[in-house]
């Protein structure tokens, strides 16, 4: 390799033409480089005298000396995270012009643009740009560095013969070059080798309902954060104030994945589960997918309503006696059905509505003891207080409009049998058997959708205490967010991704740099500006109400392969999948395989096809020589350690000692029963190290083939494939398809005839 400072310092008449190349696009990123030190240094510089005045002047001042410096904190953390690969090509044109493209946009002294940003309209060729269709585009040049160092470039002229076999591949040798490196257990940005699929995809429209369809390893969850990324870069005023939601299948997916968008330049982007989306509440206990399905079901919209109208809105039979200061008064039927009326007209949650319905029933009861006692009512407000402070009083007009949380309302719906009757008699007998569950149990996954569906109805539950608390912070936060915006207009700031808002919450919330995303992640009320969906295929309908409730705009890319659902392609298709939402949606479609070799992918498609579930056609770009190895009538203590410490020598020899990951999939029953034989191997002592733990980034993994979803590793391990393909033939295609490099299955009976290493592959499989 060419020492490339020393190369340019040689005489031009030593170097090669492709030296020269390398020589000059350092003089280039040396160039990037030292504009982006520069904007460093300037933030830098505003930062240090912000901080340098401390907590001098009054608390107006020190509030706003902090909301900025919050905003100048925020532009170093963007200048930091770009710093790995900021150049990533150039486009040559046929004008003679030519122009570099990054991670971001960079200025000379001069003012004058150097670099720009990916995700800008003149970087759309660098993507989009083919032999067929070149445009202007005479030449696309990758420039692959390493820290600061521009390592090799590879040129392409758009000519014929450049189209690489119809797959407009862009950057082929880096693209090749980035899915043989060894993996680390996260995610890599793709911006350096985005293909023209892939980028027409991210820079599609940003309104109604982008639906991805891509079969495995075609970067769908790579096009999805680039998306979001794109959008946040193109209409970032439209999304300041929102923001962007990213919803994943699992927390370890979460993890695999929370590097991208930083890397991008992007922070403020909540991301989550599912599961996750009410703040406070959390899914700690399983069910079974039978009962899953129950409770997904769309009319459990009407259950939550009535819910709320039968259980905590009790009609009251007949009248009631309530003795106050040694008065009687009545409370009729009729003055409750009156003041709930009233309230409901309201449209307000239960437990906000609760108030005016309150309100009303005891003007009437102290309208009767001011009668009683003969005084006007008008000048004797203390017979108001009379009526609210008396124990029997309170304890009727509660009992017929009783506040509560979704969260105990629902514990009670499961616990009281006769509740699921009254709210849910279009389910059979049986099915609400199946719902009974003991109060404190906890909650599944299923009734966060639920929970959350009663939560629109319920509101928000607080005492008195609480609701005082929250109003009196209510006022602090609103003249504190009038303050900084004065302030900021005074001082000709605040254009761009920063507001008022934005700069006061961060003050006000403990100068957070991520406090935008905090905030939008506690508020279950909170709408989003975009909201990307990744593993959607996966969503119940009660799960797509919960989502579409955060994004009353319509604006989704939805992410997901149909194929890879347990029960493998729905008949409808993704207007099936999304339901009330489809009217709204757009499908796209990945076709290229850019992660999982011919072999593999091939025997795959080929096992879903014999077991009575074809999938959609993927390309593989790549194959690889032995990536394929099987052990059937196998013994797990001996065979699986055996195929999991070779797979580990693979990867010692392939990527280096201790690089590259490997995954061990297996049937959720029996992770336990495999954790204890590779955690008590000694010949595996080495490398199993925090097995099934948190680290991502652990050599070995252990999961159930629904967690691995989204996922990818050098070696894969899998473990019984005939008991995973039992429990939903899309469990199975999803684990034989992470594997970057190798695919080992080790069953202990007879493998299914595709698996097994001598099976024909049908002519238009492989």
């Amino acid at each position: 390799m060419t020492n490339l400072h020393t190369a340019s310092e040689q005489p031009a008449l030593t170097l090669s033409a492709g030296e020269k190349a390398i020589a000059e696009e350092q003089d280039f990123v040396d160039h990037a480089y030292c504009a982006l030190d520069r904007q460093r240094e300037y933030y830098a510089e505003l930062l240090d005298r912000v901080r340098a005045q401390g907590g001098r002047g009054t608390p107006g001042q020190v509030s706003e000396r902090d909301s900025f410096a919050s905003h100048y904190e925020d532009n170093l953390l963007r200048l930091r995270n770009v710093e790995n690969r900021l150049v990533l090509g150039r486009i040559d044109h046929t004008t003679g012009q030519h122009n570099h493209i990054g991670r971001m946009t960079l200025r000379d002294a001069d003012d004058q643009i150097i670099l720009t940003d990916w995700r800008a309209p003149q970087s759309e060729p660098f993507y989009q740009a083919t032999a067929a269709h070149p445009g202007t585009v005479l030449r696309r040049r990758h420039i692959q560095t390493r820290f600061r160092d521009v390592i090799s470039i590879e040129d392409e002229l758009l000519t014929d013969s450049s189209d690489s076999e119809g797959l407009n591949l862009t950057g082929e040798g880096a693209l090749i070059a980035a899915m043989n490196k060894a993996r680390d257990g996260r995610m890599g940005d793709i911006v350096a080798t985005i293909q023209g699929e892939q980028d027409r995809i991210i820079r599609s429209d940003i309104n109604g309902i982008l639906v991805v369809q891509g079969g495995p390893g075609t970067g769908k969850t790579a096009v999805a954060l680039h998306r979001a990324a794109y959008l946040l870069y193109t209409y970032r005023e439209r999304l300041a104030r929102a923001g962007v939601l990213i919803i994943g299948p699992s927390p370890v997916f979460l993890r695999y994945i929370d590097q991208v968008l930083p890397a991008l330049g992007e922070s403020d982007v909540v991301s989550t589960t599912v599961d996750q989306l009410v703040p406070g509440v959390r899914a700690t206990i399983s069910e079974s997918a039978r009962v899953a399905e129950i409770k997904g079901r769309p009319i459990w919209a009407t259950f939550a309503q009535r819910a709320v109208r039968r259980i905590l809105q009790k009609p009251l039979d007949q009248t009631v006696i309530i003795e106050v200061n040694g008065k009687k008064l009545r409370l009729t039927p009729a003055m409750v059905a009156d003041a709930q009326s009233r309230a409901r007209r309201s449209r307000k949650p239960h437990n906000q509505a609760r108030e005016l319905y309150a309100r009303k029933l005891v003007e009437q009861l102290a309208s009767q003891l001011a009668q009683a006692q003969k005084l006007d009512l008008a000048d004797n407000d203390f017979l108001y207080a009379d009526i609210a402070e008396s124990v029997d009083a309170r304890r009727e007009i509660n009992l017929h409009w009783l506040p509560s949380s979704a969260q105990t309302l629902l514990e009670r719906i499961y616990f009281f049998p006769e509740l699921l009757q009254r709210i849910a008699p279009e389910l059979s007998e049986a099915e609400r058997e199946l719902l009974w569950r003991e109060r404190g149990s906890g909650f599944t996954e299923a009734d966060i959708a639920i929970i959350d569906e009663i939560a629109e109805y319920v509101g928000e539950f607080q005492d008195d205490a609480e609701r005082a608390r929250q109003r009196a912070a209510d006022r602090e936060r609103a003249e504190h967010a009038a303050y900084v915006s004065e302030t900021m207009q005074a001082m000709g700031l605040g254009a761009g991704v920063v507001n008022s808002e934005v700069l006061a919450e961060r003050v006000y919330g403990g100068a957070s740099v991520s406090s935008l995303a905090e905030r939008a992640a506690n508020d279950r009320t909170w709408t989003y500006g975009h909201v990307i969906v990744d593993e959607a295929q996966e969503l119940s309908p009660m799960q797509w109400r919960m989502i579409s409730r955060r994004n009353p705009a319509r604006s989704m890319t939805v992410v997901g392969d149909l194929d890879q659902r347990p029960g493998g392609a729905p008949q409808g298709g993704w207007k099936r999948a999304l339901g009330p939402l489809a009217q709204f949606h757009r499908v796209d479609e990945l076709t290229i395989s850019y992660r999982t070799p011919a072999s593999i992918l091939d025997r795959a498609q080929e096992a879903m096809h014999v077991a009575g579930y074809p999938v959609r056609p993927v390309r593989a770009v790549r194959d690889l020589a032995d990536a394929y190895l099987a052990v059937d009538n196998a013994d797990l203590s001996t065979d699986l350690v055996q195929q999991i410490a070779t797979g580990c020598r693979f990867l010692d020899n392939e990527y280096g000692q201790q690089l590259g990951t490997l995954a061990v999939i297996a049937p959720i029953e029996l992770l336990d029963k495999v954790s204890k034989i590779i955690g008590t191997a000694p010949e595996l002592a080495a490398w199993s190290q925090d097995l099934r733990g948190s680290d991502v980034s652990s050599r070995i993994q252990l999961l159930d083939p629904r967690t691995s979803k989204g996922l990818e590793y050098d070696y894969v391990v899998v473990v019984e494939p005939a008991r995973i393909l039992e429990q939903g033939p899309g469990d199975l295609y999803v684990a034989m398809t992470r594997a970057t490099r190798v695919l080992s299955v080790v069953s202990t009976g007879p493998l299914p005839l595709p698996l097994r290493p001598e099976a024909t592959l049908r002519p238009d499989v492989s």
